[in-house]
């Protein structure tokens, strides 16, 4: 259905016409608006049920930090995790995804201004019967506007502006998730390069010993099968040293990647020794995570973007009002041009009538959008409890593992150091002696491993616990889109 009211043409239009005219159309467009009101449907409101816990199971008294990889105090760290936020690929396709949505709402935005064209046309004809081209000059402008009765652009508009600020959450998140990885990976390296030294170390001393068991075989005091035994536990330690040299080579390919570099380029092995955790950080409150956490302000800003789709769809089954305006002039004399003006301007009232149910299933698309972002917000609220919980129960036991390893160990040692006197002084069987040396090796690399996996407990608790910092592209940058 559509309503045009007169135009007012070259002649001047009376306004009791005009009066007339405008009567008509509100009249018209409030019998519309009462009865498509009384045909939208209002979907019962889903909720999240859960409860957030009241507080996390442990508590540290240290402030958390924004830039949190500076608290283990490692030069090199800091250093590699500012090259990866400047240089890393898919954080920088992060940004632009940013850029492009930020560029989606400022063009959606324009739909609550009206569009104003302008043109100018020359155009030579022929008549019947006259010699010779006539020329023509046209100029003008014309204007649309489509008047936001209901909200549905303002809704429109809200939608694009609550994604694009969820795009800025999503950077955020980017940033967090891979400074996180290079520190992860920065400490596996240490660990593997470590490890590595460590079987150098145990390859030697294996060799070694491999030399005083032959001497006690020249010399008929033991069988051929202990030197067998040595020899095996030697090349052992010796293909540990093959796996340790690869993989810190996959390690510095990997880091190398996360800087935006070749894997070709080498980043080197950094300390030689793991560091301590720091102090643990104050977790807060549960409910304050919900407001730092930038994953959890993305789910959020999308469900208030799919609120916002859903009031648009359901109002668009609403009458729509738009208005046109022009003004031209014509003249085949470019210094007359100016002195005539066609001016009209007409309104246009729209409503749908029958789309095959077109409208009502896109209304409801959207409903079930909405309800899809409300509960991937709740699978992501529960998640990042989860995720600090697990943090801080796994740094707790990792540390109770570590002490139980540096005992086993200092245990192992003594054991080694007794059997092996026995066994070079006659007494005992080798067996004992190699069976108690393989451990004592295990457990340091053991006991090695355990402290790396401690620091990665608490990577991980730190980017549970992170909020967004400021990236050299977001310094500065912390505008949201104002809704």
């Amino acid at each position: 259905m559509k309503y045009t009211p007169k135009s007012t043409g070259l002649h001047r239009t009376r306004p009791q016409g005009r009066l007339c005219a405008a009567a008509a159309g509100a009249v018209l467009l409030l019998l519309l608006s009462a009865v498509f009101s009384g045909c939208a449907r209002q979907p019962e409101e889903p909720s999240l049920d859960f409860d957030p816990p009241e507080s996390f199971s442990e508590a540290g008294a240290v402030e958390p930090q924004d830039r949190w990889w500076t608290g283990f105090d490692d030069k090199q760290l800091n250093s590699l995790v500012e090259k990866a936020l400047e240089e890393n690929f898919d954080l920088r396709t992060a940004w632009h995804r940013l850029r492009e949505a930020r560029a989606l709402a400022e063009r959606r935005s324009a739909s609550l201004f009206p569009e104003i064209d302008a043109f100018s046309e020359a155009e030579a004809r022929r008549s019947p019967g006259v010699r010779g081209d006539e020329e023509v000059f046209s100029l003008g402008m014309s204007a649309d506007y489509e008047v936001d009765l209901w909200g549905r652009i303002s809704s429109e508009v809200d939608a694009e502006r609550y994604r694009a600020d969820a795009g800025l959450e999503a950077y955020r998140t980017a940033a967090v998730s891979l400074s996180a990885e290079v520190a992860q990976t920065w400490y596996q390296l240490t660990e593997a390069c470590s490890r590595l030294e460590l079987l150098r170390d145990q390859a030697g001393a294996n060799k070694k010993i491999l030399s005083l068991v032959r001497a006690r075989f020249a010399n008929g005091r033991t069988g051929r099968a202990d030197v067998f035994r040595q020899e095996q536990l030697f090349e052992s330690t010796r293909e540990q040293v093959h796996a340790a040299q690869s993989q810190i080579s996959v390690l510095q390919h990997r880091l190398a990647v996360l800087l935006g570099r070749s894997p070709g380029r080498k980043t080197g092995c950094g300390s030689s020794n793991l560091p301590d955790p720091p102090p643990l950080p104050e977790t807060g409150v549960p409910t304050e995570l919900l407001s730092r956490r930038p994953d959890v302000r993305e789910a959020r800003l999308r469900l208030n973007a799919a609120d916002m789709d859903l009031a648009a769809a359901r109002i668009s089954r609403y009458p729509r009002l738009s208005i046109t305006a022009s003004a031209s002039t014509s003249d085949e004399n470019t210094a007359e041009l100016f002195q005539d003006w066609f001016r009209s301007i007409a309104a246009n009232l729209a409503a749908p009538v029958l789309d095959g149910g077109r409208l009502r299933a896109e209304a409801d698309a959207a409903e079930a959008v909405k309800n899809q972002r409300l509960y991937e917000y709740g699978q992501t609220v529960v998640e990042a409890f989860q995720e600090v919980e697990d943090a801080l129960v796994q740094e707790e036991k990792q540390k109770d593992r570590v002490e139980s390893l540096e005992k086993q160990l200092d245990l192992a040692k003594s054991a080694v150091r007794q059997l092996q006197s026995q066994y070079f002084n006659g007494e005992g069987s080798y067996i004992d002696v190699l069976n108690a040396l393989t451990e004592q090796q295990q457990l340091q690399r053991d006991l090695l491993a355990g402290k790396q996996e401690l620091i990665e407990y608490r990577i991980a608790l730190y980017r549970a616990l992170a909020g967004g910092f400021d990236t050299g592209r977001t310094a500065g940058d912390s505008r949201q889109v104002q809704h």
